[in-house]
């Protein structure tokens, strides 16, 4: 991967400025490269990561395992598509294994979460059938430890 896309990966809040001298590049050059990844569609958004717990923020999350019946000359695509477009989906996940798809949603209560999945995603065409699994607290998320300062430590290797 590119060393300028690795950079904003892990920091996305870094300033031109900051990637040039990282880079040893202008703030020009990355600007325009910044400018040519989104044009290209390489970079599609910008995250934060938010410690949702210390701002006492509810959210119901939830990952669902979905077995469908492939379409002719679609595969799962179609069906991926098609679920991936409601707005209670955050991310959507084609799967080797016991399932076909990994679904994320989100919602502000368990009623909305439970909702979504039997009023809208279990009677689409082509669903067999679903899989819940509500997640209750996030260790890590996004390649950042939650809830916790950041260390330096080391985690022990036993033999």
């Amino acid at each position: 991967m590119d060393e300028l896309l690795r950079l904003l990966r892990q920091n996305a809040s870094l300033k031109p400025s900051q990637i040039a001298a990282l880079l040893n590049l202008s703030e020009g050059q990355v600007t325009e490269r910044i400018a040519t990844y989104e044009k290209n569609n390489i970079i599609l958004g910008y995250r934060t990561v938010i410690n949702e717990e210390a701002l006492d923020i509810d959210v119901v999350r939830a990952v669902i395992e979905v077995k469908v019946t492939p379409e002719r000359d679609g595969g799962f695509d179609r069906v991926a598509e098609r679920i991936a477009r409601f707005d209670e989906v955050q991310s959507c996940y084609l799967m080797s294994g016991g399932y076909d798809l990994l679904v994320v949603v989100e919602g502000n209560n368990l009623r909305t979460v439970a909702s979504f999945v039997t009023e809208k995603l279990a009677t689409m065409p082509g669903v067999i059938s679903t899989g819940t699994h509500f997640m209750l607290k996030p260790y890590k998320e996004l390649g950042v430890i939650m809830g916790t300062a950041p260390t330096d430590q080391k985690l022990a290797v036993s033999p």
